[in-house]
Order: C-alpha cells, then structure tokens, then sequence
C-alpha cells in the first residue's frame, strides 16, 4: 500500500533498522533476505535523500534525521497495530487479548493479582503477562513491549505518556512475633540487624537509605534481597527488621508468623503510578483493564487499616 508515493511496508523495515542499526540483524529479525532488506534501506535512503545509517568504524550509526523518525515511526506502528485489533463492539466476556503488565511483586500481590481475579469473572479470555520491570524498561516501553507499567512516582516523569496515580503507601517495620520489642526507638532500629530491599539496577539504594546519614549511623545489613516476596522468610526466627510499604506487609502478617511496629522515623509516603502507551489510550480493552485496577485500587484503600498485627509504639 502507498501513501503519498511512499510505500507503508518499508515502515516495519525502517522501524526495525532504526532500532538494530544493522542490515543483518534487520534481516534476521524481519524474517526476510538480506538482500532484501538492503534493496529496502535503499529505497527508504532515496525517498528521504538521507544516508540515514552511516558506517562508523565498525558499526553504524543514525544520521540526525533518522533519530528524528525514531519516535513517530515507532509511534505510527504502534498505533496502526492498536487500530487493527479494535472490534467494532467492545464484548468484554468474549475479548481475547494478551495484554504484558510491568510490575514490582509489591504491585501484583496488593493489587494486579486480585484484579487479575476480577478480570477472570469479566473477561475470561484476556490475557496477563506480568513481568518485573526490566532494567531497560524505558526503551521496552518505548518498543511497545509493555502495555501497562506500574512504578514509582519518581521514575514516573521520563515517560511522556497517559499515567495516574494509582494508590499511596506509607512504611512499616517488621519483626519476627517472638521478638521482645514492642515499640521502637531510633536507637534501636539503627543497632539491629536489618534485611535491605534493593529495587532497580545494581546501583539503586533501598527506600529508607536517603535519611541515614542525618543520624551519623549505618544500619547492620545482613541480607539484601531485590523483591518483597522473601522478606518475611528473612525476619522469621531472627532479631531482624525490615522497612516495607505498609499494604504488602499487612498482606505478609497475615500468612506469616511475623509482627509490625511503626516506623520510628518519618518517611516521605510511596506513590505507585499507573502508566500505558499513548496509541493504545482509546482502546476498548485496555480501558476495561485500567478501569478494573482503577476500580479495584479505590476499593482497597477504602478497606479500614488493619491493625491486628502491629504493635503501638513510640517515635523517639
């Protein structure tokens, strides 16, 4: 099909040399001859009249104007390929659909798992993928990879797509129920063992690290995990502690023989941000799944706090 002179296949081509920079892994990624896709990237090079991949060294690199066709061809596709899967009346018991939600284990255990239950009664055929967000999780946004990421609101400003906020969470301390301490002190937090939860890449500090220095201390960490799901396994039997966001460590004392005690500090509360891809806001399916999380999100939080498992205690 051509549009304005232009042939709309060399779009897949084009999107698929911009991202790989390679005629070969082009190719091996189009699924078509080399000479193929060489014969496209002249066609694409004579309608732009741009090089548009320039040999430097040993690899290729993108002219100025072909980084400028990144975004609005990826965009393009992206949205074309929302626009075909559309159906004219949106049925939500017969939708089929395979959607990749991008989540902390925090996330999918207090939220998108008893979403995921709702969906089940509505719309049986949709699909979940739930992955852990990837390092590379901007770029795999950006590549259409995600359909619905879930992260916190500091991380939230690089993406120039429809977001909201989601739900608001406050910290915690857990212990093992055997412990002796009732209430605790900043003494006391600062002198026992503590189980850190590193997020992110290799280089990210747990949630609670930024205030440390104020105090001239470093907490003894014993162990470091990079998910919640292991932490109360590392707290049970031990004089250990651990920060985490209040909801999730609810959700652990309830399956776990551990106790909670507030924080003896204050910290700035967790805002989780809901964030999908620009072309794929109009969609009938999509909009079904954010309003079921959306939905049941307002009804968690609207739950009273669920004080059984923590102890009063005093911030010293």
């Amino acid at each position: 099909m051509r549009l304005d002179k232009f042939d709309l296949n060399l779009l897949i081509v084009l999107d698929v040399l911009l991202e790989k920079r390679n005629v070969t892994r082009a190719s091996e990624h189009l699924h078509i001859g080399q000479s193929a896709t060489s014969a496209a990237l002249g066609r694409l090079r004579e309608y732009f009249d741009d090089s548009l991949l320039v040999p430097v060294g040993r690899t290729m690199e993108l002219t100025p104007l072909a980084k400028s066709l990144v975004v609005p061809v990826r965009d393009t596709l992206m949205r074309a390929r929302a626009t075909i899967s559309l159906r004219p009346v949106f049925e939500p018991e017969n939708i089929v659909r395979n959607f990749t939600v991008a989540a902390s284990d925090y996330m999918i255990d207090i939220l998108i798992a008893q979403s995921s239950r709702e969906l089940a009664k509505s719309a049986p055929s949709m699909r979940l993928d739930m992955i852990i967000p990837p390092k590379d999780v901007f770029d795999a946004f950006e590549r259409g990879e995600i359909d619905l990421l879930f992260l916190p609101k500091q991380y939230s400003d690089r993406f120039q797509h429809p977001q909201t906020e989601v739900l608001t969470d406050i910290q915690t301390c857990m212990v093992c129920e055997h412990s002796e301490l009732n209430e605790l002190s900043m003494e006391q937090y600062l002198d026992m063992g503590h189980v850190a939860i590193r997020l992110g890449d290799e280089h990210s500090i747990t949630h609670e690290e930024w205030f440390l220095p104020r105090y001239g201390k470093q907490r003894r960490i014993e162990c470091t995990v990079d998910h919640f799901s292991s932490v109360p396994l590392l707290v049970i039997g031990t004089n250990r502690i651990v920060t985490l966001h209040r909801l999730i460590a609810e959700e652990m004392a309830q399956r776990f023989p551990v106790k909670l005690l507030p924080a003896p500090f204050e910290m700035e509360p967790v805002t989780e941000i809901m964030i999908w891809p620009r072309y794929l806001n109009d969609d009938p399916a999509h909009m079904w799944l954010r309003n079921t999380v959306l939905a049941q999100a307002k009804k968690m939080l609207n739950k009273p706090v669920d004080t059984s498992n923590e102890t009063v205690g005093t911030n010293k």
